[in-house]
């Protein structure tokens, strides 16, 4: 008898897990869409703007229109989109050490497989959920992130964030991460 009731209360219980994995999965889908969109958008600005004024112009693009970018994909109150980085450029960016975490798994998982791109949705003690995934170094990112940057290009950076932490990277390195945050409903 008593495991007709656990099997009854498997069966009652199943159909909320089930739908739990379900809205996960939507979550972690809509993350993954609003991340290509801020890649994209900010790609497309960045490389129009190295290609009309060079990479000083494009360090203006990133101190100023990346955030708009970023706050015109997030919802008021539902989700914020955004970029984390450990080394990272904009202090505003500054991971929490549970993105740190994520992001230095991130990098093991690219050393043994590097055609895959590492994600994570993770879930806070406040309800919060919060989706991560991987930036990899590009070569249009190397004139201002890379390990030899001219002059002017550190110059430029130095002006708009004087304490940059973003340079010394290579193609392929993990630049950073995405993170779509998806806030608590209480």
């Amino acid at each position: 008898m008593g495991k007709v009731i656990v099997w009854l209360l498997v069966l009652a219980l199943a159909p909320l897990a089930w739908a739990g994995d379900i809205e996960e999965r939507e979550r972690v889908e809509r993350s993954r869409e609003l991340s290509q969109q801020l890649q994209q958008q900010l790609g497309a600005k960045l490389m129009a703007a190295m290609q009309a004024q060079g990479p000083v112009h494009a360090i203006d693009v990133c101190n100023v229109e990346a955030p708009g970018i970023a706050a015109s994909l997030s919802t008021a109150g539902l989700v914020d989109v955004g970029r984390t980085a450990i080394r990272y450029r904009n202090p505003r960016n500054a991971p929490t050490a549970e993105q740190v975490a994520v992001m230095e798994s991130f990098a093991e998982q690219i050393k043994q497989d590097s055609s895959v791109v590492p994600e994570r949705l993770l879930t806070l003690e406040n309800g919060e959920q919060h989706y991560m995934r991987a930036i990899f170094m590009q070569p249009q990112c190397l004139a201002c992130h890379g390990e030899s940057v001219a002059e002017p290009i550190k110059q430029a950076i130095a002006e708009k964030y004087p304490n940059d932490q973003a340079t010394g990277f290579e193609v392929g390195d993990l630049r950073g991460a995405f993170l779509i945050k998806w806030l608590s409903e209480e």
